[in-house]
């Protein structure tokens, strides 16, 4: 009978198609991953994988014994959540995030996750939803907190929160009082996200329609950038007030009162649906749990 472990080695070179990638997920030799599968093709006696230059194709036994080390390795991740003690849980937990995040309840998540599983260390990366997507899907990471949902049939999707979009800008900015229209608002430089994502393609979508003249439009995969550019009146932000709280508090920044609205921005905390994905589908709760109280907070 195969050990766990073997059947583990087994799952990740066959969906990685590559015994080097299973390695660098398994936190492996390369000569260890080829060591397990001689011994699990010895053991069954027959060839699991056809090796080629650059990568490894199962055999029709090889794809047959997928399902059973599927099965085999979800029963050990359901036994485990339900019977292990989160602290004697080690490892390490891949996490991407949207720097949107890092500016609100981020650093909370992080604290609750050393404090429920001491043994975890999460290796953390900051980055903006595409690129977080893409990194999934080359099973780079373990969970990101995104832009989404994203719809694909290996992902999961915890919807975590929403954030409203507004029209951000340093106390100098010439705006009057009352509510201000779109044409006075892109007098000024415009800031917002990168290019590459939904928030940007969205404002440039409602400044098309506008039949303005097109505004100066800056964008910026860091949102301490934007903040800082607005801070110092280079021009109006177009982010969400909940991640300006301290600058808002203290009258460095102030919302723009306008009817222009633009479409809320949907986190959630994605995964790919593999049978080791216990840790990342609990510190997707946690999130949850944790972005929930932070929008409760004054």
């Amino acid at each position: 009978m195969p050990d766990l472990k073997s059947l583990d080695v087994y799952y990740w070179a066959a969906t990685l198609g590559s015994f080097s990638r299973a390695a660098e997920r398994l936190n492996m030799t390369q000569p260890g991953v080829s060591q397990r599968i001689a011994a699990l093709e010895r053991e069954f006696g027959l060839p699991l994988f056809e090796r080629g230059a650059r990568a490894v194709v199962l055999t029709p036994k090889g794809r047959e014994l997928l399902g059973y080390a599927e099965r085999f390795l979800r029963l050990r991740t359901e036994m485990m959540g339900a019977v292990a003690n989160p602290t004697a849980t080690t490892g390490v937990l891949r996490l991407g995030a949207s720097e949107t995040l890092v500016h609100t309840w981020l650093m909370r998540f992080i604290e609750a996750m050393s404090r429920t599983y001491p043994g975890v260390a999460v290796d953390l990366s900051v980055d903006v939803s595409p690129n977080m997507r893409d990194a999934l899907a080359r099973h780079e990471l373990d969970l990101a907190f995104l832009v989404g949902p994203i719809t694909a049939p290996n992902l999961i999707n915890v919807p975590l929160c929403r954030f409203a979009i507004a029209w951000i800008a340093a106390p100098g900015l010439d705006f009057g009082d009352g509510e201000i229209g779109l044409a006075e608002l892109v007098r000024h430089p415009v800031i917002t996200y990168p290019r590459n994502t939904n928030p940007y393609a969205q404002l440039r979508e409602l400044l098309a329609r506008s039949n303005l003249p097109p505004p100066r439009l800056y964008s910026s995969a860091s949102l301490s950038t934007i903040v800082r550019m607005a801070v110092e009146g280079i021009g109006v932000g177009v982010i969400p007030a909940e991640t300006v709280r301290t600058e808002l508090a203290d009258g460095r920044l102030r919302v723009v009162e306008t009817a222009v609205r633009l479409p809320d921005i949907d986190f959630t905390a994605t995964y790919e649906n593999v049978p080791d994905n216990r840790l990342a589908a609990a510190a997707a709760e946690i999130a949850r749990d944790i972005a929930l109280d932070w929008f409760g907070d004054p």
